[in-house]
C-alpha cells in the first residue's frame, strides 16, 4: 500500500455514525417479538444439513472495567461466579443439542468476554471436556481465545493448549502509562512481552495484538512509540481499533473527560500513522481495524477472495453456521440470527426452567441476504465483481442495485473507488471508509437511529 494522502475536509465529511457490518442487518434491528417456539423450528431446520459448525462462547467476567470497554461484561472480584457460569453453559449445550445433528463438524471455536482467562486453569480444562465431549471436532479446527495478560498466569496458557487453542488475542490498547491510567487499565508492556513469549514457547500458532486510537492524551508521538514496543513482539496479526466514545450506551465513558480525548485531526493522524507504520513494517492491510503479516492466511484469503466477515470479525472459514453459548452471545445460520438473553439472572433464570436462553433475533427476508452477500464480499474483497456476484445472489447485480451504484458518483469523484465496466474498486483511500461505502448498499442505513453507531472515523 502506498502512503496515503488524507485530506481532513474529506474525512470529516464522511465521518458519520454506521455500523460495523459484523451482521446484516445490524443487531440493532434484532427484535424481542419473535416466539420461541419460531426460533427452535428454525434451528431444527437449519439441523436437516450438515454444514460445519463455529462455536462461541461468552465468558462474561471480568476483575475490574475498563473505561473505554463497549463489550457486554460482568465485573466482579469473586472467583466463584466463573465456576458455576461454567455449569450453565453445559447446561446450555446440553438443552442445544436436542435441537442439533450430531454429524455436524466443529471447524472453528472461540472464548470471548469479558475475560476467557478470568476463569481458573483447572475451569478452563473442565469447561474444553464439557466442549469436547459434546461437539465432534474437525482436525484442523481453528480455536481462538482473547486473554488479558494483567491476572493471566503461564499455567492459563497451559490449560488453553490443552483443550485446544491455538491461536490468541490480547488486549493492549495502549503502552503508555499516562494513557493506561486514564482509561483504567495499568499493563506494562514487560507483562505483555512475558506472555507472548509463553504463547510462543507453548505453540500458539497465531497471536493478535489489539490496540486502540483515540484514547484520552494520546498523541502521534506516544502512539508511534507503543505501535513500535508492539511491532518488536512480531504479532502475526494486529487489530488496532477506532475508539466509540457512546457514553449513552456505555455509561463509564462518562469518566473519559472530552477535552482529554484526541481531536478528530488528532484521531485521524494516529490512524494515517498506524497504516503507514504497519503498510511498512510488512502487514497487509485488510480493511476496517484488520492487519496481517502477508504469509497470515486472513491476508491470502484476501488474495483468494475466500476472506469471511461475522461477529468475530474478519475469518478464512466460510459456509458455517455460529452457534454460541453463555449470557448475550449471537448466532447465526443462513437466514437468522438469535441472541442469549443480556444479563446474567436472566440467562440462569432461563436455563433453570430448562429452555434456552433465547432473547431476541431476526429472520432475515430474501432482499436482506442479498445485500447481506453484497456488504460482506465488499468489506472483503475491498471492490465488487459484477458477474461473481450475480452469480453469488441469483439476480444481476447492476440491474437490482442500479440506483446504489448510480449513488457512488460523489464517491468515485472523491477518490474513494473506482468503477470499471465489470465492477467497482476500492481505492486505499477507500479502505479507510469501507464502512461508508457498505452503507450504501444498507436499505436500512436512512430510516435508523444514527446515535446507536459509533462514527466510521
Amino acid at each position: 500500500m502506498s502512503m496515503l494522502k488524507v485530506d481532513l475536509d474529506l474525512i470529516r465529511k464522511y465521518n458519520v455514525p454506521g455500523p460495523r457490518y459484523t451482521s446484516y442487518p445490524p443487531a440493532t434491528h434484532f427484535t424481542d417479538e419473535i416466539s420461541q417456539e419460531t426460533f427452535l423450528e428454525k434451528i431444527r431446520e437449519n439441523n436437516r444439513g450438515t454444514r460445519d459448525i463455529s462455536l462461541y462462547f461468552h465468558l462474561p467476567f471480568c476483575y475490574s472495567l475498563c473505561w473505554y470497554c463497549g463489550c457486554t461484561t460482568v465485573i466482579t472480584a469473586d472467583q466463584t461466579k466463573s465456576g458455576d457460569y461454567v455449569q450453565y453453559l453445559g447446561r446450555e449445550m446440553d438443552l442445544a443439542r436436542k435441537l442439533m445433528n450430531p454429524a455436524r463438524k466443529v471447524v472453528q471455536m472461540h472464548f470471548g468476554g469479558g475475560t476467557p482467562t478470568f476463569s481458573l486453569p483447572d475451569e478452563i480444562r473442565r469447561l474444553g471436556d464439557m466442549i469436547h465431549s459434546r461437539f465432534t471436532f474437525a482436525e484442523d479446527v481453528e480455536a481462538g481465545v482473547e486473554v488479558d495478560p494483567r491476572r493471566l498466569s503461564r499455567e492459563h496458557l497451559v490449560a488453553l493448549r490443552e483443550v485446544g487453542f491455538n491461536r490468541a488475542s490480547m488486549g493492549v490498547q495502549d503502552n503508555d502509562p499516562v494513557v493506561q491510567k486514564a482509561v483504567h487499565r495499568i499493563q506494562p508492556f514487560e507483562m505483555t512481552r512475558e506472555v507472548v513469549e509463553w504463547m510462543r514457547e507453548l505453540g500458539f500458532q497465531s497471536i493478535n495484538i489489539d490496540l486502540i486510537y483515540g484514547l484520552p492524551h494520546q498523541t502521534p508521538t506516544s502512539f508511534l512509540k507503543s505501535l513500535e514496543e508492539t511491532i518488536s513482539l512480531k504479532p502475526d496479526r494486529f487489530a488496532v481499533f477506532n475508539y466509540a466514545h457512546v457514553p449513552w450506551m456505555k455509561p463509564a465513558q462518562k469518566i473519559l473527560k472530552p477535552e482529554s480525548l484526541p481531536t478528530p485531526e488528532t484521531k485521524l493522524e494516529l490512524l494515517k500513522l498506524t497504516i503507514e507504520k504497519l503498510t511498512s513494517e510488512g502487514y497487509v492491510y485488510i480493511g476496517m481495524d484488520h492487519f496481517a503479516r502477508v504469509d497470515d492466511e486472513l491476508a491470502v484469503a484476501q488474495k483468494q477472495r475466500t476472506l469471511q466477515r461475522n461477529f468475530q470479525g474478519y475469518s478464512t472459514r466460510g459456509g458455517t453456521d455460529i452457534y454460541a453459548f453463555g449470557m448475550s452471545s449471537i448466532s447465526q445460520a443462513e437466514d437468522f440470527y438469535w441472541q442469549n438473553e443480556k444479563e446474567l439472572p436472566d440467562y440462569y433464570a432461563a436455563i433453570d426452567q430448562g429452555r434456552l436462553p433465547l432473547h431476541r433475533g431476526y429472520l432475515m427476508t430474501g432482499e436482506d441476504k442479498l445485500r447481506r452477500t453484497t456488504i460482506m464480499r465488499l468489506m472483503c474483497d475491498l471492490g465488487i465483481d459484477y458477474a461473481t456476484l450475480s452469480g453469488l445472489i441469483g439476480v444481476d447485480f447492476q440491474q437490482h442495485f442500479a440506483q446504489e451504484l448510480e449513488s457512488l458518483g460523489d464517491m468515485e469523484a472523491d477518490g474513494l473507488l473506482m468503477k470499471t465496466p465489470t465492477g467497482i474498486v476500492v481505492t486505499d483511500l477507500g479502505r479507510l471508509l469501507i464502512r461508508n461505502i457498505a452503507m450504501r448498499f444498507d436499505a436500512y442505513a436512512t430510516s435508523r437511529k444514527e446515535n446507536r453507531f459509533s462514527r466510521t472515523i
